[in-house]
């Protein structure tokens, strides 16, 4: 979290969360209540964001939700720049190694060799983008042109990384994501950031393409071995 001057933002941004939790106000709202009463009350841009994904979240911390593991993600770019020794809560559980898991969760498995690659609960859904004229300053590839004739705008998923991605990941920017059991090309990532085909840009960006993988619901537990092979 970022540090603040002799404390000063920080008790100015918990002021402002037990506000929004107890009186249920946005985040602005809270914060200029604050401040009418200590003009000299400042936040700092880091526990601003901090609010605003606090008051997105319902003014709950739920580090399963999406916009959570999102921020978490961004977070991750600023504080390791060198992408070393990632946290081990960033990433994934390997759905391989998972011994039991809701049936209610999708499991996607790569479509060449069936590998188990990762569940419903990984994937991080963003705003859908504005289609082919987000495509304007380029030549619209055929991802793009699907936009516009009633088709899936999104062609890919975008999900948290994954434990079986970690090898790929650290020390670089961006790469290609592939299999880790038949090394077919499944997708690529960037921590930068990446153009969805529906026209959205996600940062950072983990994206598999939907062609290469397929939906399966998860398998009751005395069937998991199988499932791993």
């Amino acid at each position: 979290l970022p540090r603040s001057h002799a404390g000063v933002s920080r008790s100015v941004a918990v002021v402002t969360a037990y506000l929004m939790k107890t009186e249920g106000l946005g985040w602005e709202e809270a914060y200029a209540a604050v401040r009418a009463a200590k003009p000299d009350a400042e936040v700092n841009p880091g526990f601003q964001g901090q609010l605003k994904l606090y008051e997105a979240m319902g003014c709950a911390v739920d580090s399963s939700s999406a916009l959570y593991k999102r921020y978490r993600l961004q977070m991750v770019t600023e504080r390791y720049p060198e992408l070393q020794d990632l946290p081990r809560e960033v990433f994934a559980v390997d759905p391989t190694s998972v011994c039991q898991t809701p049936n209610t969760e999708v499991l996607y498995r790569c479509r060449k060799c069936r590998r188990a690659l990762f569940r419903s609960s990984s994937i991080l859904s963003h705003m859908e983008g504005s289609g082919p004229t987000a495509f304007a300053h380029k030549r619209l590839t055929n991802s793009a042109q699907l936009c516009g004739d009633g088709r899936e705008k999104c062609t890919s998923y975008f999900t948290e990384p994954v434990q079986w991605m970690e090898p790929a990941l650290l020390g670089v920017m961006e790469g290609q994501l592939l299999c880790p059991k038949c090394t077919s090309k499944l997708g690529s990532f960037s921590w930068r950031g990446e153009q969805c085909s529906c026209g959205r840009w996600v940062t950072p960006a983990f994206q598999i393409h939907k062609s290469r993988v397929d939906e399966a619901r998860m398998l009751p537990a005395d069937n998991f071995q199988a499932a791993k092979t």
